[in-house]
């Protein structure tokens, strides 16, 4: 007898390596994709379960009424973000979205500081569902319709 694998268990061992391989390769992307995933807290949960400060997370709520001041630079903002359960005071410096109101929605995405204000980094406004582009206000539904299926 000769010391040559037979080609039955070759085949076996290359289908073990590449198996070993495809699974290492794919906890080292999750372990990769951990540490960049940004989490979504909703403000009743950051207050019941706060991340960790320094943690880069995106907070959504509402913009409580009366909470949103400019400050004297005028371009760092400072409101609240609400919902039934719990507020958080935000603090963002840069140029705010259009639609971006007390009253409304708005995910700011960031970290929270040991003090528990909440700095974003970036500001998201949210419409409601019956949003309609300027250019499309006066339409009829057919001809918004075919506008739509003009630019597909």
């Amino acid at each position: 007898m000769s010391g040559a694998i037979k080609a039955k268990h070759q085949r076996l061992v290359l289908v073990v390596i590449a198996l070993v391989a495809l699974i290492g390769a794919g906890l080292l992307a999750a372990w990769s994709l951990r540490s960049q995933a940004s989490f979504f807290y909703l403000p009743s949960e950051m207050v019941a379960n706060p991340p960790e400060p320094d943690r880069p997370v995106r907070l959504g709520g509402m913009v409580e009424a009366g909470s949103l001041k400019t400050d004297a630079d005028g371009v760092t903002i400072r409101f609240v973000l609400w919902d039934d359960k719990g507020r958080v005071p935000v603090e963002f410096k840069g140029i705010v979205p259009d639609l971006f109101q007390e009253g409304s929605g708005a995910v700011a995405e960031g970290k929270r500081r040991a003090d528990g204000t909440f700095v974003a980094d970036n500001l998201l406004a949210k419409h409601d569902e019956k949003y309609v582009p300027r250019e499309m206000k006066n339409m009829t539904a057919d001809q918004a319709r075919q506008v739509v299926e003009q630019t597909k």
